[in-house]
């Protein structure tokens, strides 16, 4: 009997699904999954439909320590095609003792804590990237080489919610506007005024240059002075139609608990952003987002109580997944590791999310390289906000740790065709811009002309004191909706074999750096593609401009 096969049946029994791992397939399988018996069952459904796709999947067991399981783990990868590591189970703390919910978990690795204690964080970090670094890494240098995640269910209906929202995910052909859609929500930091403004600043070149200009980005702050703060008593009603409304991916940015995020202060009260109770109000029925919590403890699975990540993961009506930290977590290493997710989702358009993860951790490990701009931008501003500088590798390697992936490694990723767009780059206001280009999808698509994502469409508000009446704080919102709507004009385009040609007035009033974006849905695919251009003055205006 083979090695590999003793392996899986380790824990007494064969591992019993719908189709059950032969020694041959563990050896040909680019998918190791540790699964408990009590919910082998309820994953059939998920091990068939990967196979359908192509995949080779051998089910492991979860008996034994973290290091048995290890164990089993690498000797189907001894194949030699493995690429992805699925863990289904929570990992909670008193399975050490309770052998019942030993049974439905799957343990964690804890790696010393260096850094991030400086910030008060606990001793050791919760970890599952230990079981896809090789055997020879260290927690110093834990860069992985297959993509993991973990599916945190404590029950076979869950799994089985889990499971159905995956499927529904891939399976979906709703190609509207939530596919290139991302919402952001984010708190004040509270590190002090200038360490706030650098994060700020790194916050606001993040999203203006790491994102392609044909995606719609949405900001809901928690400082009431932006014009990106709606009606602070509607903040918390706000941030769960963010996520409800349908997106690509959702992320929030500031502090968090494993159970809520953070409050925001307005006049003599307090708003809460997000609470583990709110996931009864998440009904994102199309367009699904994948959750990115840049905050401590959100996706602290190794609490006592189930974390906000894993409430949200097995909510009918909640994100598909989601990517959170386990521990206190830290602006510098954070800003790195999405700066590092957006290359791989937007330029290298990753086919997994779990590869799209597996690669930006392994390139935020890397030293700064020559002509990296961004991360010398980073890199130099990190010293006003680390409480170590010298130590900045050993931050960035600890949140490689702390950032588990709780969903789907394998879940497929839909990317846009590519539109090209052809116009000039710099045209007068009031004037009617001439465009062409060539899409791969026929059909109707939108065209808009829109202004930066650094830029607003209207004067950004002088606000010195709070408003105090309910006409002021419905103000708030208005200005709110204006500033997420960045779009100066827009119109219907339609594509016929493969070109398009369109004609756009230039509004009279606008100036400055924009964007010329068209997207088209057409039946099975979708199409997005963008065009700078620089809005300049007309002659009238040009004459003042001059006096």
């Amino acid at each position: 009997m083979s090695l590999i096969l003793l392996v899986l049946l380790s824990a007494g029994q064969l591992d019993r699904t719908k189709s059950p791992t032969t020694a041959d397939e563990a050896a040909t399988a680019d998918v190791a999954v540790v699964c408990p018996a009590a919910l082998r069952d309820a994953l059939g459904p998920w091990v068939e439909y990967r196979q359908r796709q192509g995949h080779r999947v051998a089910i492991v067991s979860n008996r034994g320590s973290a290091d048995d399981v290890r164990r089993r783990i690498r000797e189907v990868a001894r194949g030699g095609r493995l690429r992805f590591v699925v863990l289904v189970g929570d990992a909670e703390p008193d399975m050490v003792w309770d052998e019942t919910l030993r049974e439905r978990c799957v343990p964690m690795h804890y790696a010393k804590a260096r850094v991030n204690v400086l910030w008060g964080s606990q001793a050791t970090i919760s970890t599952d990237n230990w079981y896809v670094q090789p055997d020879e890494a260290t927690d110093e240098d834990p860069r992985p080489q297959w993509a993991i995640g973990r599916l945190t269910a404590d029950s076979p209906d869950e799994l089985r919610r889990m499971i159905a929202k995956i499927v529904a995910y891939e399976r979906s052909e709703d190609f509207g506007p939530w596919r290139r859609q991302l919402n952001f929500v984010a708190g004040v930091g509270g590190f002090g005024a200038f360490a706030d403004m650098v994060i700020e600043s790194a916050a606001q070149y993040f999203l203006t240059e790491s994102i392609p200009a044909d995606y719609h980005v949405s900001m809901t702050y928690g400082s009431w002075q932006s014009p990106y703060c709606p009606d602070p008593r509607r903040f918390r009603e706000t941030t769960v139609r963010r996520l409800n409304e349908g997106s690509l991916f959702w992320v929030y940015i500031g502090h968090g608990n494993h159970l809520g995020l953070d409050r925001v202060h307005a006049g003599d009260a307090d708003y809460p952003v997000l609470e583990a109770a709110d996931a009864e109000s998440l009904a994102c029925v199309h367009g699904r987002p994948i959750a990115l919590f840049m905050s401590c403890y959100a996706g602290a699975i190794d609490a006592r109580h189930d974390c906000l990540a894993e409430i949200m993961l097995r909510t009918e009506g909640g994100p598909v997944a989601v990517l959170a930290g386990s521990r206190v977590t830290m602006p510098y290493a954070m800003t790195v590791l999405a700066t590092c997710l957006t290359d791989e989702l937007f330029r290298a358009r990753r086919e997994t999310l779990g590869e799209a993860v597996l690669h930006a951790k392994q390139n935020m490990l890397r030293r700064q390289g020559d002509g990296d701009v961004r991360r010398a931008i980073l890199d130099s501003l990190a010293s006003a906000i680390s409480p170590d500088r010298e130590q900045l590798a050993a931050e960035r390697a600890e949140h490689v740790l702390m950032f588990n992936l709780i969903g789907d490694p394998l879940l497929r990723l839909r990317h846009p065709q590519p539109i090209r767009i052809e116009g000039p780059a710099s045209a007068p206001a009031g004037e009617t811009l001439e465009l062409s280009g060539e899409c791969p999808i026929d059909g109707r698509g939108t065209l808009e002309l829109v202004v930066r994502r650094d830029r607003l469409l209207f004067e950004r508000p002088d606000r010195a004191k709070y408003p105090q009446t309910a006409e002021g704080l419905d103000q708030l919102q208005a200005v709110y909706q204006r500033a997420n709507d960045r779009r100066a004009a827009v119109m219907e385009v339609e594509v016929h074999g493969g070109r398009f040609t369109a004609r756009l007035p230039l509004p009279g009033q606008l100036q400055g750096r924009c964007h010329v974006c068209l997207s088209v849905e057409g039946p099975g695919d979708f199409a997005s593609g963008a065009m700078d251009l620089d809005v300049t003055p007309v002659a009238a205006q040009r004459q003042v401009l001059r006096k």
